[in-house]
């Protein structure tokens, strides 16, 4: 059984409820009670256009990589995101492994620790919360090392439950 870091965003339609069906889903996928952060608000990036609520999640599975990859991806599909989308465009529903372990892979489908998180503030302040303690193992790195090295960027913890 592994850790996993769940990174959740939306950034079209109803973004909090989209949120909470995620969090449902990521719940029945682990085997003991997920660990959720606080939900941010964020500026959009690239072809986005709208502003991102984001979160991160902590679960424990049996599932494989690839096999939580495909879960993931069934599950945005059911809740509307295209097959195919722009990349950093809109989404209504954002689902990425950050972090299985301390796997590193990398696949065509696959890259772990995900290769863009480290950039990311939407991505490091929800993750604080939840796994305030890892250290990245390929960069060897601590979640508040990474977010000191950000530039500033328009991000806002909401009150927001999910």
């Amino acid at each position: 059984m592994e850790t996993v870091i769940i990174a959740v965003g939306s950034n079209l339609g109803d973004r909090l409820e989209a949120i909470r069906k995620a969090g449902s889903f990521l719940a029945g996928l682990s085997r003991s009670e997920i660990q959720k952060a606080s939900i941010y608000e964020s500026e959009p990036i690239g072809n986005a256009q709208f502003p991102f609520l984001n979160s991160a999640a902590r679960i424990r599975t049996v599932l494989s990589p690839e096999e939580l990859l495909n879960e993931l991806k069934g599950f945005e599909h059911l809740a509307g995101r295209e097959k195919n989308p722009v990349r950093w465009g809109p989404r209504i529903l954002d689902l990425d492994i950050i972090r299985y372990g301390d796997l590193q892979q990398k696949t065509l489908r696959l890259t772990l620790p995900h290769p863009e998180y480290f950039k990311r503030a939407f991505v490091l302040l929800p993750m604080m919360e939840i796994d305030a303690g890892w250290i990245d193992p390929e960069l060897n790195l601590s979640l508040p090392q990474l977010l000191d090295s950000l530039p500033e960027s328009d991000i806002q913890k909401t009150d927001h439950r999910w």
